[in-house]
């Protein structure tokens, strides 16, 4: 997405580096870019570049289900946001790797908007 990400990881058996492991990415991807337009953030206020957000939001996956409603809403992100009209159609998406594995058909639409979690936010 052009302001933001989804990630699913599998971490190594007793490993919870999680944390370390954004810091990282963020780290190495905002050295390799131009600073952002100048503007007063909380992170250049601190000596930060401004391209990430300060936080995250983890969640562990429980099961399957859990996963699939994952995936669904990582997949029609896009689509939600108005970029493309169909999954497939978001060049830096994994649709196409799942569509490949037979997870999706090429040509999958939800029911409904997917939410990565249950009930009521």
């Amino acid at each position: 997405m052009p302001d933001h990400l989804h990630a699913l990881w599998s971490l190594p058996p007793g490993d919870a580096a999680y944390s370390s492991r954004w810091q990282a990415i963020k780290s190495r991807f905002s050295r390799r870019c131009g600073l952002p337009p100048a503007e007063a953030t909380a992170q250049t206020a601190r000596g930060g570049r401004g391209i990430w957000q300060n936080r995250f939001w983890e969640h562990r996956i429980r099961d399957q289900e859990d996963w699939n409603r994952h995936l669904d809403y990582f997949h029609w992100n896009p689509v939600s946001h108005g970029h493309v009209a169909h999954p497939r159609d978001w060049p830096w998406s994994s649709f196409m790797k799942f569509v490949k594995a037979g997870i999706y058909p090429v040509d999958w639409i939800p029911d409904q908007p997917p939410r990565p979690w249950r009930g009521e936010p």
